[in-house]
């Protein structure tokens, strides 16, 4: 469909790529990745047309129709409500419609049949075109987008910058084009829209290349993984979890290479240092020189999966109970945010406050923070010392300050040496520690402040969106620190995938109560799956049954029913469910690195027979693993009832 051949891109003085090539394909779902500053974003301006390419080509078919959706858009204004902008994605029916009104207005003293033909002519075309449906269409995609019924017929321009790039997103994904082409749709998405948006573009028909942090996004959506790195563009057949494995077993094959040849280069420098002066080996030496100068490099792979370890420093643990909330109600003008809501934050617990936008969320965060007022009592335990970090904070930073001098005013009694290190770990090495803070990106000024929420030696910290405007890598750095971590803290975010690497507790809000899920989000998520399913199930079958009164923190977690199987029998069939998710991990790996062999990857149709097995041993492991843990659940319940 499009090929960029040996295409090379000069921007800044430096090459983003060189002598990169890449292939897109009708029905791709690809995932464009890479470190902030690779030129992901320039790549897909290049194939929009924006941009030429310094060296190579680009082509594509003339018919090709494209769909950007990019940062830029948040400029358009207009004071048409965001139906009306939506509805632009079907130009021709909305002109179709506005011909046919025309038409019949003609036909008030026109009955000719000219004009009856053309009246005919106009309604085929529109009929053709879906026309009758389009207004729902636009309803169904907003809404599903997180709009309200009532939204609609807003001004555009009322609405803030995620709520603008979701409208554009509605429109787009309206269109239809035969390449969409997404950076950071998920940027200003909460939870159940990012749920949303996966299951529509795993059944879009054209290709769609994403550029996205949210890994957890990537690994639903996409079957094709493509990285910018080094001024390369490299291919991965599969998700993100395959590029990771795919990608280690590369890095260790690139790393066996550089080693080997730095090993050779410095045996042949040191014959030439030795002999470069004697005029009987002058010639030996020379050539050697010359084979030098000729040889193709290899360079050192780069790790995105850098372990850490940083020094958390408390001056004193907090009381058992951290902070408490009693009847605490928060309202504003047009919307109820909490009721009499009351919970517990006690020593130790990592908690993942979730849910969709504007169910108060950062309200919630502000007043545990004490800077939002409220009705009610929150309550902070013995000894407790706070760190907030929020997305307002970067713009507290000092702008005329270096990157460590901002961090020195925090420091306390940490050196230099000790600040430059921390700094290290979020990935400011070497001299850009004296980068003025006025120069950074949005991202590099979100890991300066994060860097100084660390430096408060605190023991209980509210984190807002840490994970915005941050890359895969800087993500990665933060969770480790999160899970280095000895005090206790409550983070909002929308990344599925660092609540689950982070949090042992879930809170959200709902109908105006606070509640609170007593695990990880993985446990969370099949809880409340299970909870819809039998929802689902009830409302299908009518049956009638008492509301279900819950309590404001929820502790009960669902366990199926005992039966009357044995509890010998039901060790027995533990152990055969484990075996079978045992072996279905070590086929599932053996293909995986099948999928790495560059060689075996050219043969087209090995590479499908591959992915339908490797789709085949997913699927068995979901189903396998649910048995497992049904099984191991009810075996323990067994055993604490006898």
């Amino acid at each position: 469909m499009i090929s960029l051949n040996n295409i090379a891109f000069e921007f800044g003085g430096r090459y983003l790529y060189k002598d990169a090539n890449w292939h897109i394909k009708p029905n791709e779902r690809i995932g464009l990745i890479g470190k902030n500053g690779t030129g992901k974003s320039t790549l897909l301006r290049l194939i929009n047309g924006e941009y030429k390419p310094t060296e190579g080509s680009i082509s594509k078919p003339r018919d090709l129709t494209i769909g950007f959706l990019n940062q830029d858009q948040l400029s358009f204004e207009t004071e048409s409500s965001i139906l009306d902008v939506t509805m632009s994605a079907f130009q021709r029916q909305l002109d179709l419609e506005h011909e046919i009104a025309e038409v019949l207005k003609v036909m008030e003293t026109d009955y000719s049949d000219e004009v009856l033909n053309k009246l005919s002519d106009l309604q085929t075309e529109f009929d053709a075109l879906d026309g009758y449906n389009i207004h729902h269409k636009c309803e169904k995609v907003l809404e599903g987008l997180g709009f309200t019924t009532a939204q609609l017929s807003q001004p555009y321009k009322k609405f803030s910058g995620g709520w603008r790039m979701r409208v554009m997103l509605a429109k787009l994904l309206l269109q239809n084009p035969n390449l969409l082409m997404l950076d950071e749709p998920t940027n200003h998405l909460d939870l159940p829209t990012i749920e949303w948006l996966e299951n529509y573009l795993q059944s879009y028909e054209g290709t769609v290349i994403v550029v996205s942090h949210d890994r957890e996004f990537l690994d639903r959506m996409i079957n094709k993984t493509v990285e910018v790195s080094m001024q390369r563009i490299t291919e991965y057949s599969g998700n993100y979890s395959f590029y990771l494995t795919a990608k280690e077993e590369r890095s260790d094959l690139q790393q066996r290479q550089f080693d080997n040849q730095q090993q050779f280069i410095k045996q042949q420098e040191a014959f030439i240092n030795r002999f470069k002066a004697k005029a009987s080996k002058a010639a030996a030496a020379q050539s050697r020189v010359k084979l030098l100068d000729k040889l193709d490099r290899v360079e050192a792979p780069e790790d995105d999966n850098t372990r850490i370890n940083i020094d958390f420093r408390m001056s004193s643990p907090s009381g058992k109970v951290v902070v408490e909330l009693e009847q605490v109600s928060k309202a504003f003008p047009d919307i109820s945010i909490v009721k009499n809501a009351a919970g517990k934050i006690e020593r130790g617990d990592k908690i993942a406050l979730i849910g969709a936008n504007g169910k108060g969320k950062s309200t919630l965060l502000r007043m545990i923070a004490g800077t939002e007022p409220f009705e009610g009592q929150i309550r902070r335990g013995h000894n407790v010392i706070e760190a907030f970090y929020a997305q307002h904070q970067l713009e507290s930073l000092n702008i005329e300050n270096e990157i460590l001098q901002e961090l020195q005013q925090y420091a306390g009694e940490r050196t230099d040496n000790e600040l430059r290190t921390l700094l290290g770990c979020f990935l400011f090495a070497g001299d850009d520690v004296f980068k003025k803070i006025k120069v950074l990106s949005g991202g590099e000024k979100a890991r300066v402040a994060l860097a100084r929420t660390l430096l408060a030696e605190a023991n209980f910290m509210l984190l807002d969106e840490p994970t915005n405007h941050l890359d895969m890598r800087s993500i990665n750095i933060l969770t480790q620190a999160m899970q280095q971590y000895e005090g206790s803290f409550i983070v909002v975010s929308h990344d599925r995938h660092f609540v689950s690497e982070v949090a042992n507790k879930i809170w959200w809000i709902e109908n105006e109560e606070l509640k609170e899920y007593p695990g990880t989000y993985a446990e969370y998520e099949y809880w409340r799956k299970k909870q819809e399913e039998e929802q689902a199930k009830a409302a299908k079958t009518q049956t009638v049954t008492k509301p279900n009164k819950e309590v404001k923190v929820e502790k009960a977690v669902e366990k199926p029913k005992p039966t009357g199987v044995n509890i010998q029998q039901l060790k027995k069939a533990v152990d055969a469910a484990e075996q079978a998710l045992e072996k279905l991990k070590a086929d599932i790996n053996t293909l995986e690195l099948q999928f790495a062999d560059t060689e075996l990857m050219k043969d087209s149709a090995k590479t499908a027979s591959l992915k339908t097995q490797y789709e085949e041993l997913k699927n068995r492991l979901t189903t396998t693993e649910a048995d497992y843990e049904n099984k191991l659940l009810e075996l323990m319940e067994r055993e604490q009832t006898n």
